[in-house]
């Protein structure tokens, strides 16, 4: 199959974004890949309808991550019994839209922004904070 021969191909699949998250945390570099060690990550097709609300979004495609648990600067970021585990959902269908919009990356370096963005949430950055983090990375 030559490479512009996109008649054969499929769209990733979960499992396919699963792998590309999966190879994205194991090549954290240290410290994050130890303190990320005890956060799960899942892959969803959309967020669901609650979660949607909360944030105020109106459309599935505007949610491409979520950070579910107890960041490790908050009380209780030792887990209880009957705690879930922390975990990074990463929304399938919101990446692949956003990737299909943005050809300046490729789909593996959006599926890594966007778990690393999730996983600043787990060691207690805001949104503002990775937005001024990655705004200085990009200046230099």
């Amino acid at each position: 199959m030559s490479q512009n021969d996109w008649g054969g191909r499929y769209a990733p699949t979960l499992d396919d974004i699963e792998a590309l998250a999966s190879e994205a945390l194991r090549t954290l570099p240290e410290p994050f890949r130890s303190l990320a060690a005890d956060v799960t990550c899942s892959v969803a097709e959309f967020a669901e309808d609650d979660v949607l609300e909360g944030f105020g979004m109106e459309s599935p495609f505007e949610l491409m991550g979520l950070f579910h648990g107890i960041g490790m600067t908050q009380d209780g970021a030792v887990p209880q019994t009957g705690q879930l585990p922390n975990t990074v959902f990463l929304y399938r269908r919101a990446i692949l839209d956003y990737w299909a919009e943005n050809d300046d990356n490729t789909l593996g370096e959006v599926v890594t922004h966007v778990l690393i963005h999730e996983l600043g949430h787990h060691f207690g950055f805001s949104d503002e904070d990775m937005e001024a983090i990655e705004a200085a990375a990009d200046e230099g």
